[in-house]
Formats: C-alpha cells, sequence, structure tokens
C-alpha cells in the first residue's frame, strides 16, 4: 500500500473567480460536486493507495468522502508548506502519492497506470509528462503550456510520488525555482545560461532536463510518460473549467 497527499488549499483570487464565486478554487463544482471531492473519490479508488491526507482550509473539509482512510490537515500559506504538512503526516513512508485539487478529469486508471511506470521506485520523485499529440487527440480544445524538447512537446502532470525523506533537501532549491520563474536572468544564475540556451533551442532530450534538474535540486527524479492526458488537464482558468463540466456533465 501508498500513502496519498491531496493538495487543497489555494484560494480562488485568480481567473476563475470570473466564474465562480467559491473562496477556494478546491469547492468550485465540476461533474455535480466540488472538484476535491472528485479527486479524493479518485484517489481512494486506486488499489494501491491506503490512508488519505487532504491539506485544506477548514471550509474545505465537511464537502470531502465520508471515509475512514480520510486525514484533515489544515493548510498553510504556500504550496511548499502545504506539501510539507501532507508528508509530515506520514512519517517513515518509503514513498507517498502527492496530487492536486484541480484535476478533476483524473481517472483511478490514470494513476494506477502511472505508479506501475514508476518501476523499482528507487528515484527521490517521479513526475507524468504527457506529449502534446496525447493530450490534442484527446482534448483538442484544451490549452496547456508545453516545453519543446528533441523527443517532442511536452506538459507537466499534476500529481507525483516522492520520497518524503528527499523533501527537506530540496526544498529551499524548489521555491527559489518557484521565485525566479518568471525572472530569466535570475533563472540563468541558477540553472546556468547554456542550458537555457540550448533549452531554447529545443536541443535538449526529455533525459537532459531530468538530469538537470534534480542535481540542481540535488535529489534523484525520473520523468515518466503517461498515455493518460486527464493526469495534465487541471483547471485554473475559465475555458478550463468550461471543458471540465461540459465532459463530466456528459
Amino acid at each position: 500500500m501508498i500513502e496519498a497527499v491531496l493538495l487543497a488549499g489555494s484560494p480562488n483570487s485568480g481567473p476563475l473567480r470570473e466564474v465562480d464565486a467559491a473562496a477556494w478554487e478546491a469547492l468550485i463544482p465540476v461533474g455535480g460536486v466540488p472538484m476535491v471531492t472528485a479527486v479524493a473519490r479518485v484517489l481512494l479508488a486506486v488499489r494501491e493507495v491506503g490512508r488519505l491526507a487532504v491539506v485544506a482550509p477548514p471550509e474545505v473539509h465537511p464537502v470531502l468522502p465520508p471515509d475512514e482512510r480520510i486525514m484533515r490537515i489544515p493548510a498553510g500559506d504556500s504550496l511548499m508548506e502545504n506539501l510539507a504538512r501532507g508528508l509530515a503526516a506520514f512519517p517513515g513512508a518509503p514513498q507517498v502519492l502527492v496530487a492536486t485539487a484541480d484535476v478533476p478529469l483524473l481517472t483511478p486508471e490514470a494513476v494506477e497506470d502511472f505508479l506501475a511506470r514508476c518501476g523499482d521506485r528507487t528515484a527521490d520523485i517521479y513526475y507524468p509528462v504527457a506529449e502534446e499529440k496525447v493530450v490534442s487527440a484527446r482534448y483538442p480544445n484544451v490549452k496547456r503550456t508545453y516545453v519543446r524538447l528533441r523527443d517532442g512537446r511536452f506538459t507537466g502532470g499534476n500529481i507525483a510520488l516522492f520520497r518524503p525523506a528527499a523533501f527537506a533537501r530540496c526544498r529551499a532549491r524548489g521555491e527559489e525555482f518557484a521565485a525566479y520563474r518568471k525572472k530569466p536572468l535570475k533563472l540563468a544564475g541558477v540553472v546556468g545560461l547554456g542550458f537555457l540556451l540550448r533549452f531554447a533551442a529545443g536541443r535538449l532530450t526529455l533525459q537532459d532536463a531530468e538530469r538537470k534538474v534534480t542535481a540542481l535540486v540535488g535529489i534523484s527524479g525520473c520523468a515518466v510518460v503517461t498515455p493518460f492526458p486527464e493526469i495534465a488537464v487541471d483547471v485554473d482558468k475559465p475555458g478550463d473549467l468550461e471543458l471540465a463540466r461540459e465532459i463530466l456533465g456528459r
């Protein structure tokens, strides 16, 4: 069995606020239930998942499924803080499955396939990526940000398999990456100008990017190419919400 963490602490203060007045993104309804309810049900239906720690504000906890395996953890002020709180719920766990609450199209089959592709699970983190052609074939109207590599164009997923013992080593550098993601000069100072130039030219392979990023963060990591595009389709814009409601409404 594997433990799981569901991160559901994002305030509804971005573009989704224009189309839904919920105080927290996790409470926005999709398919007749709040997003956090839908994703929690999926994780609990995964054969390998045991307990589920949901990191969320107190207002979110009442909509969670009535399942004794759920642990309700108060949310903090940032994504990294919420991840730390979720992982702390399972001291000594060799690995923990982490997901965000904004992927209502996620299915148990997609999660189980991802876990199977993680192989021997000796790395500190396994992170799913989906090719543009796979996402577009299933969801032709979805808009995602893709990274151009020699292997193809990829977008990141919204789940990960994480070794809690590695979190302390990579937390500071992860926060640094997040702070500099829209500041190219400072980011170049962290990852190296040569790497950024190769990236911009599309000369990097998926394996190149995997090695560089995990080396900088100080952990071992593995990118897992998934054939399930729903792992990578999150809801953070009004168009995403409309698409998810249409699909789940059918």
